[in-house]
């Protein structure tokens, strides 16, 4: 049994190849599917749009791997249909927990001077929150920067996916 689930993951891992180009194509798209809705909506500055154009590319890059290896690890020898699906909610939840949580990193850096020490209980309650509101507001508010290019980019990853499965 435990043979067999080793197996099973070493088998859901990608090539360096896939990951890489994959997480290559995945940042673009995830960041300038960001970049063209900030512009659209005239937003901030520049510099702001920039910053928020890479955060949006630094997610997908990071979560294009762990999305790749859920969803292979899920569609694993099974019909072509569930490899879509899996592909879909895989890619779809790692690039957002991904990016939300560099957001939420990011929410963090800007509060750190105010609070305790690092490591205290204090800290930790200040930690835990903050990062929790960072999620909420990226939830309410950035999720829409991926509409409609990186729902798009999603489909297509999804069905390239479900064709690498046959």
């Amino acid at each position: 049994m435990r043979y067999r689930a080793l197996y099973r993951l070493r088998r859901a891992l990608p090539s360096l190849r896939t990951a890489f180009a994959g997480a290559l194509l995945w940042a673009m798209a995830m960041g300038a599917s960001a970049l063209l809705n900030l512009l659209q909506y005239d937003w901030e500055t520049p510099a702001k749009i920039r910053f928020v154009s890479l955060l949006y590319a630094a997610g997908g890059a990071l979560a294009f791997p762990i999305g790749l290896f859920l969803a292979r690890l899920v569609s694993l020898g099974r019909h072509w249909e569930i490899a879509l699906a899996a592909a879909f909610v895989c890619l779809l939840a790692a690039t957002i927990v991904v990016t939300g949580g560099l957001f939420g990193l990011q929410y963090r850096s800007y509060y750190v001077q105010w609070h305790a020490p690092a490591f205290t209980i204090t800290w930790v309650f200040q930690f835990v929150f903050t990062m929790l509101t960072a999620l909420y507001q990226f939830v309410v508010l950035g999720i829409r920067l991926y509409f409609p290019l990186g729902f798009i980019a999603l489909a297509v990853a999804s069905v390239w996916f479900a064709r690498q499965q046959r």
